[in-house]
C-alpha cells in the first residue's frame, strides 16, 4: 500500500457485492474524530451534513450514536456515492438521507428535494478533503458553512494542516510534498489561511482539537 492514501475507490479490502467500500482509515480515526464531535451533537436535534462522505462508513457509524440528529451524506466521486449508498442500506437507519453529488467549488451546488432550508443545518463535517481538492473548495466549504448553518451551527474540518506556515511532523510534510507532485492544487492545508477565509464570511476557527497520526480537528462557528 502507498504510503499516503487520497483517495478510497482502490484501497482496502475489495468492494462487498452490494458495493460498500471499507477505507482503514475509518478504523484507525472513527473514535478519535467522535471524541471532537460528542459533546456538540449527543442529544441534540437538527441536521448535519456530510460534505465529502468517503466511503460512507463514518456517517452511518455516527448517525447510530446520534439518532435524533438527520444526516445527509455528499460526495463528488460516482464510486464514493454507490459504496456510500450500499452502506445507508446495509444499517437501515431512519436517519441517514440518500447521498447527493456535492461540488464545493460550484457556488450553486444542486440541492436535493428534501434538504433543509439554508440557514437551518445544526452542523457540518468534512473529513480528508481540503487537502486533495484545490483551493476553491475550502472557500466553497466556507460559504456553505455561512449560507448553511443555523446561528449557533458548527462546522467540524478533520486531517492535517499547517500552523503559521510550518508543519506540524516531517510525515505531513512528506505527504504535503507527495500531494503538490501529484496535483499543483492541493496540498496540506494552513490554519491561518482558513482563518482569515473564515472571516471572510463571518465566522472563526472556534477550537482546535488534536487528533492521533498529526492531523486536527478545526470547529468553526459563526463570528460573534
Amino acid at each position: 500500500m502507498a504510503e499516503f492514501v487520497v483517495e478510497f475507490d482502490n484501497v482496502g479490502r475489495p468492494p462487498t457485492p452490494d458495493g460498500r467500500l471499507d477505507a482503514p482509515a475509518f478504523h484507525r480515526n472513527v473514535e478519535p474524530i467522535w471524541s471532537a464531535l460528542r459533546p456538540f451533537l449527543v442529544g441534540k436535534h437538527g441536521h448535519v451534513l456530510e460534505a465529502g462522505s468517503g466511503t460512507g462508513q463514518h456517517i452511518v457509524e455516527y448517525a447510530r450514536r446520534t439518532p435524533d440528529l438527520v444526516w445527509w451524506p455528499s460526495d463528488y466521486s460516482e464510486k464514493h456515492l454507490q459504496s456510500i449508498e450500499a452502506w445507508r442500506k446495509h444499517a437501515d437507519l431512519a436517519n441517514v438521507g440518500a447521498p447527493f453529488r456535492l461540488d464545493l467549488a460550484e457556488p450553486n451546488w444542486a440541492r436535493p428535494l428534501d434538504f433543509p432550508a439554508p440557514g437551518s443545518l445544526f452542523a457540518i463535517f468534512c473529513a480528508n478533503v481540503l487537502h486533495i481538492a484545490p483551493w476553491r473548495v475550502a472557500e466553497g466549504l466556507l460559504a456553505a458553512a455561512a449560507r448553511e448553518l443555523r446561528p449557533d451551527g458548527r462546522l467540524f474540518v478533520y486531517g492535517p494542516f499547517k500552523r503559521d506556515g510550518m508543519h506540524t511532523a516531517p510525515s505531513n510534510a512528506r505527504f504535503d510534498a507527495s500531494l503538490r507532485a501529484e496535483n499543483s492544487e492541493w496540498g496540506v492545508r494552513d490554519i491561518a489561511d482558513l482563518r482569515t477565509l473564515a472571516r471572510r464570511n463571518a465566522m472563526r476557527v472556534h477550537d482546535i482539537v488534536e487528533m492521533p497520526v498529526n492531523n486536527l480537528v478545526l470547529i468553526l462557528a459563526r463570528d460573534g
